[in-house]
């Protein structure tokens, strides 16, 4: 286990970006929703309140008794977290004339404060925020003010507690990164979450969980499952069966070559060709939803048959991590999407699950894959959803969108390498729609289908822009498709950033 440090969401965009943050200082923080603070977990170093999309003053904010943290544990309050701890305590929190948003020149008013320890004396904040604090309570003292903001930061006498109306977390505060340190400073936090570290830490962990019981993994060929199965061979060798699905919906020679690439991990890995029962699963079924459902089921059917030949498994690895779990459920309960590794397993699979990696980020997974002596092949994929080409196909799934989009897929991919793109975009997708439009080819009017292609740019997959590439690669990519691909007369680019789209179509 490790020291770390809770951060308490209330429902910000920015809760997952705190958590970036502290990652990058080599210091280990989960996030837990607004009420379900662990109490008793004795390796709680600090706690951070995060923002929110309410105003303390709505009758549906969050608004969780803080008894457990209050004076227990260092407390860092964000924007809204800051504006509760006030209104808590009987301080005053307004609507301004005009919501604060954008950059603000935060001046300390407390040089000697241990939050802003070695902080420039002027320096851009980011605001983002409809009220502000108009009168602080008894007790608690302003550190830091902007010329619209007197409370931009403040302290509490006596108590190890601050709250600040700004936003370290983002790029724009310029001294943000240091505010976080100084609060880690303040929790005694040692930094020593590294690669190594967590490397030797899980195979501990999974040597005790799993004991002398034998694993089945589901591979799918990107990082995730693929560091998932190398953390899970040096904890229990031999006893690890990993298992390669084929459903039909991967890409183009995927199959053969992925299980090539998996050769130098050492790994005993089971081949499944199994296209024929996904295909049928998914005839006639159109809704997006309902698609990720049926290639879930499809998997469990197909490990779970698997199981039943090697004998006494009882583990299903999976390849889980932080943003799967952070985006199937928020905590107001509603669901993004499901993803096809999150929720548990059927009740009839006579099956554990074990998933460590479930609160890594994707760059500390290629990370951990690296400190493993991963190929970079590997470690460096673009990630890949386990629905594959399923949720990447608009409507229904049938064998001949399949051979469209995995040819168009293939050309799009090879030139993102050719062209030197492929390691400077996160995620790079083509997607066929279920629109057909009027093309000319030659002499002959056609009527066939769309392409889209996708490339974003993240770190973690929470939030992504849009890759600007260059419009004479998009012009080339256009016209080798159309030109090689039968069933295409159309490619467009897809520039939307998430939020608010998502990465995926579907």
């Amino acid at each position: 286990m490790h020291d770390k440090i809770i951060i308490l969401d209330f429902g910000s965009q920015t809760t997952q970006l705190i958590a970036r943050r502290l990652r990058e200082l080599n210091v280990y923080c989960e996030i837990v929703p607004y009420n379900k603070f662990p109490t008793g977990d004795a390796w709680v170093k600090g706690v951070i309140l995060s923002g929110s999309p309410f105003s303390v003053n709505d009758a549906d904010a969050f608004k969780p008794d803080l008894s457990a943290v209050r004076g227990r544990f260092p407390l860092l309050g964000i924007c809204y977290g800051a504006q509760y701890l006030a209104y808590l305590s009987g301080g005053k929190v307004e609507k301004g004339d005009s919501r604060e948003y954008g950059r603000a020149v935060l001046q300390p008013a407390d040089t000697t404060d241990r939050l802003l320890k070695n902080a420039k004396t002027v320096s851009h904040v980011w605001m983002s925020h409809g009220d502000s604090i108009t009168e602080l309570p008894a007790g608690f003292r302003i550190i830091a003010s902007t010329e619209d903001v007197p409370a931009a930061a403040f302290t509490i006498d006596g108590e190890p507690t601050w709250g600040v109306q700004f936003h370290p977390e983002v790029f724009h505060t310029e001294d943000g990164m240091l505010f976080l340190e100084n609060f880690v400073a303040i929790c005694g936090m040692k930094k020593d979450w590294t690669p190594a570290s967590f490397v030797e830490a899980a195979v501990h962990t999974l040597k005790e969980q799993l004991g002398n019981d034998k694993v089945i993994l589901a591979l799918s060929g990107g990082v995730d499952s693929s560091v998932t199965a190398a953390l899970l061979n040096r904890a229990v060798g031999s006893r690890l069966t990993c298992i390669f699905v084929d459903h039909g919906l991967l890409r183009k020679n995927e199959f053969e070559n992925v299980l090539r690439d998996y050769e130098h991990l050492g790994l005993n890995v089971v081949g499944v060709k199994a296209s024929e029962r996904f295909f049928r699963q998914l005839a006639g079924v159109s809704d997006p939803e309902q698609k990720r459902k049926i290639i879930g089921k499809g998997f469990i059917e197909v490990f779970e048959e698997e199981a039943r030949r090697l004998k006494d498994v009882r583990w299903l690895g999976q390849g889980t991590i932080y943003p799967d779990i952070i985006e199937s459920l928020s905590i107001t309960g509603a669901t993004i999407k499901s993803h096809h590794n999150v929720g548990g397993l059927p009740d009839k699979m006579k099956m554990q699950l074990v998933e460590p990696l479930r609160l890594l980020f994707k760059d500390e997974v290629r990370r951990v894959g690296r400190e493993l002596g991963m190929t970079p092949q590997l470690v460096n994929r673009h990630p890949f959803p386990g629905p594959g080409l399923g949720i990447r196909i608009l409507g229904e799934v049938t064998p001949e969108k399949v051979r469209i989009l995995q040819d168009a897929d293939d050309i799009y991919i090879r030139m993102l390498k050719e062209w030197d793109h492929y390691d400077k975009v996160w995620q790079a997708a083509a997607i066929l729609l279920p629109v057909r439009s009027v093309g000319v080819m030659g002499d002959e009017r056609t009527y066939e289908n769309t392409v889209v292609l996708r490339a974003v740019t993240s770190t973690d997959a929470m939030t992504a822009d849009w890759a600007h590439l260059p419009y004479d690669f998009l012009a080339r990519a256009s016209n080798e498709i159309i030109n090689k691909v039968k069933g295409v007369n159309r490619v467009v680019y897809d520039i939307s950033s998430k939020p608010p789209a998502t990465i995926e179509w579907e």
